[in-house]
């Protein structure tokens, strides 16, 4: 703490800083309201405001410009109201606590320092001269990070800037007041951090700007690599780190980077709302967020149907003991591999010369085109032509062909028949387009005229032949054509979109037995149970339906087929939970986005998933992607989540891990027993009510699966718990209150405390599920609480016993 004299200077200033914002707040008000009023206004009366008259070229001309000028006016207009209305928003946001942190630097050659106090955003003095508050991403503040007190140095895009850094002091303040001010030399963030994390988890995660170390700063400020990996133990403020990255970057690069160039790919729709209030507290605009399962629907769910991500974990948790399940492990995991990446390239290299298969295109059910015409024209293109150029080659050909199939279609005995069945309407449209035609018969006829008179013969009404034109004969005609061109719409529409080509075809004759597999692929390993395998994957492709694991491979030999679908728009791609996408997923996601920066945020200790991708290791996937040379990874080892006893707890799990506990106590994980499952039901109800009269209202029962959740869900509502949520993978909102929520879904969000609804040696049993029970516990911040009505399950069996208590 600093003593009495600092801290009246302090709230002297606090207040100084305050009273200039409410000042500002004040004056951009009515500037504001009035500006919003003037765009409003425009927008009405733009037309009033414009002469339309287009009688001569001059007046057309006249108009013309008239519009520009009135659109440049009305767009001037709402440039300043956006402006002036972030400025507002910028101070609002700032007049609760205007800043967090204070560092004076004396730059070389200087012989005062400069006091520099940082917050979310700038704020300049009335005569626009100098800071009163500089915002955390300004150069100069990323020392506040980086340093400690003594030698200091930050870039400019001038160059470098070296000095000491004299003094550096956080402050706490709440609605203008100083609540908390101290002096520090360590690493930023661990008393305001024990503070800040000693009270409730709000609904929505709030920035916590203020506690960033020198490893989160290091991740926010990376502007250099092309693949970022960010390996974090639980609690480490990696997705925090991750969304001040997107912060920072947009305003680094606001003159080139807009918010809708950054794309989040996040675990699930639940996390997408739990974080969608951080990138606007800090000032932003939200990118692009959606899930990697939003994205394979969003491609292939017209067509087939996807198994989602969360099946998938269901059946490996729940189906140990069905005959398929190894093989189906097998199938996942090869899947997923680079080697399957490389297989399919290689598959399409061989469909270059063999092996594509088509669809016929029928017509009231016959063949128009067949699969063996299609096949032939295709390989009859020079084979040093792209197969996908290929295709689009094929394509051309067939609209062709249907241009040609329509004209003959037209003397077909239905048309006739359907000709017979026209309304008035459909007869009307038919004069009209014919009267139109005869129109313009005439008018050419007649330039034509003028045109002999002048320059000589003509053969034609001048010598004496008749011009008629008969509109019985000719409706008839046009009114066949118009019947066979709206049948034969469907069918150009499904050739340009490429229909004709067989891909769930393709894709079931890529499994096939060993011998051809290999000629397929020139794949010289295949996975264990490859028949296996294979039989798997048809009968669920027969149903028209694709394993989750499949769906990635599919989308990318249609790609390879049809031309990939690339994005150059986007600048940065974020991926989080990156431990559970698969080595598979991350190469198309690179082909996806062949311009984006991609930042990958995990913890290995958290590959709950079967197709899991290390992220830490020197061998690691993601490493090769793009190189070492274009390649930064970043560890994170302190946990700041929990409490000091619950890491010690969940570190015992994982011994392997480097796990630092955060100096922060509170009691250990208690362990209770109960001799039934109503019992353990009465229980949690009493604990529930104990934790949510020591104030928390942040509250989870894990449970390890889907069908679990659900038993507990209504073994306690039975019980007479209140107020209780069920999560399934369809919730899309996270709220406070008690909710019973999956493992697997709980990834990313933390709560005030966490009860493990079944800890026994028959709900985790397996050493694969090791990583599941890490994850479920090490959501908990202040409170864990473990149930069992058998014997406990392994993990904690082994464990130290002081590291819990036993109730």
């Amino acid at each position: 703490m600093i003593n009495a004299k600092d801290w009246q200077q302090e709230q002297d200033r606090l207040d100084l800083v305050t009273e200039g914002l409410r000042s500002t707040i004040a004056e951009l008000e009515p500037e504001v309201a009035g500006l919003r009023d003037q765009v409003a206004d425009i927008r009405k009366r733009f037309w009033e405001e414009v002469t339309v008259n287009t009688s001569t070229d001059e007046d057309f001309e006249e108009t013309f410009y008239s519009i520009k000028q009135q659109e440049a006016v009305l767009s001037e207009r709402e440039r300043s109201h956006q402006l002036r209305m972030q400025r507002w928003k910028s101070m609002k946001r700032l007049l609760p606590s205007p800043y967090f942190g204070r560092i004076d630097f004396q730059e070389d050659g200087l012989s005062v320092s400069e006091q520099i106090y940082i917050g979310v955003s700038s704020f300049v003095d009335a005569d626009g001269m100098s800071f009163l508050v500089y915002d955390w991403r300004t150069p100069i503040a990323s020392m506040y990070y980086d340093y400690s007190p003594g030698e200091s140095t930050y870039e400019t895009p001038g160059g470098q800037i070296t000095g000491t850094m004299m003094l550096k002091r956080q402050y706490q303040i709440r609605d203008g007041q100083l609540q908390n001010v101290f002096d520090t030399s360590l690493t930023i963030g661990d008393e305001l951090l024990q503070q800040v994390l000693g009270k409730g988890a709000d609904a929505q995660m709030k920035s916590i700007v203020a506690t960033i170390q020198k490893e989160q700063n290091a991740i926010i400020r990376n502007d250099k690599s092309r693949m970022l990996i960010v390996q974090g133990a639980a609690g480490s403020g990696k997705t925090s780190a991750a969304l001040q990255r997107v912060a920072y970057l947009l305003y680094k690069h606001r003159d080139r980077l807009k918010a809708d160039q950054i794309v989040l790919f996040s675990p699930n729709p639940m996390f997408n709302s739990y974080v969608s209030t951080v990138l606007p507290e800090l000032g932003e605009e939200n990118m692009q967020q959606t899930t990697f399962q939003e994205y394979l629907e969003y491609w292939l769910g017209s067509t087939l149907r996807l198994e989602d991500p969360f099946e998938q974990i269901e059946y490996v948790l729940t189906s140990t003991f069905s005959q398929a399940y190894e093989s189906r492990l097998s199938g996942i995991q090869y899947k997923a591999s680079e080697a399957f990446l490389q297989a399919l390239q290689s598959y399409a290299l061989w469909l270059g010369k063999e092996g594509m298969l088509f669809r016929s295109i029928r017509f009231r059910d016959r063949e128009l085109i067949t699969a063996e015409q299609m096949k032939s024209q295709f390989y009859s293109y020079d084979s040093s032509i792209r197969l996908a150029n290929r295709v689009v080659l094929l394509r051309e050909w067939l609209l062709r062909e249907l241009t040609s199939l329509e004209r003959k279609e037209q003397e077909a005995l239905w048309v006739q028949d359907e000709l017979d069945y026209l309304d008035n309407e459909q007869y009307a449209e038919a004069y009209s387009e014919l009267l139109k035609k005869y129109q313009r018969e005439e008018a050419v006829f007649d330039f034509t005229k003028q045109y002999v008179e002048v320059y000589g013969e003509f053969r034609g009404k001048e010598q004496g032949e008749e011009n008629v034109f008969d509109f019985s004969v000719q409706e008839e005609e046009l009114l066949s054509r118009m019947i066979v061109k709206e049948h034969f719409k469907p069918l150009r529409r499904e050739v340009k979109r490429l229909m004709f080509i067989d891909v769930i075809g393709l894709y079931d004759q890529l499994f096939s037995e060993d011998a051809a597999y290999r000629k397929m692929t020139n794949e010289t390993e295949l996975p264990e149970r490859w028949p296996e395998i294979c039989k798997q994957t048809k009968e669920k492709l027969s149903r028209i339906e694709l394993f989750y694991e499949d769906a990635a491979p599919f989308l990318c030999l249609k790609e390879l087929v049809e031309g990939a679908r690339t994005n150059t728009e986007v600048r940065h791609l974020f991926v989080d939970e990156g431990q559970d996408y698969s080595p598979f997923q991350f190469a198309f996601l690179k082909q996806l986005f062949p311009r984006a920066r991609m930042t990958v945020l995990g913890d290995f200790g958290q590959a709950i998933f079967p197709q899991a991708t290390n992220l830490h290791e020197a061998d690691s996937p993601l490493i090769r992607l793009y190189g070492e040379g274009e390649t930064s990874l970043i560890r994170l080892v302190r946990s700041y989540r929990s409490t000091r006893e619950i890491v010690e707890f969940t570190k015992s799990l994982l011994p392997s891990e480097e796990i630092v506990p955060f100096q922060r106590s509170g009691r250990k994980p208690y362990l209770s027993k109960a001799g039934s499952g109503e019992k353990r039901a009465a229980r949690i109800k009493e604990d529930l009510a104990a934790l949510k009269a020591e104030g928390f209202d942040s509250i989870a029962v894990i449970t390890k699966t889907a069908a679990e959740s659900r038993e507990a869900y209504e073994v306690l509502t039975a019980q007479g718990c209140e107020s209780l949520r069920l999560i399934t993978k369809e919730t899309l909102t996270f709220e406070k209150g008690t909710l019973v929520i999956p493992a697997y879904l709980a990834k990313g969000v933390e709560f005030d405390a966490v009860l493990i609804y079944d800890a026994s040696s028959q709900t985790y049993h397996r050493e694969s599920e090791r990583k599941l029970f890490y994850t479920a516990c090490t959501r908990a911040m202040h409170r864990l609480l473990l149930y069992t009505t058998g014997e406990w399950t392994l993990f904690i069996q082994a464990m130290d016993t002081s590291l819990y208590e036993v109730v």
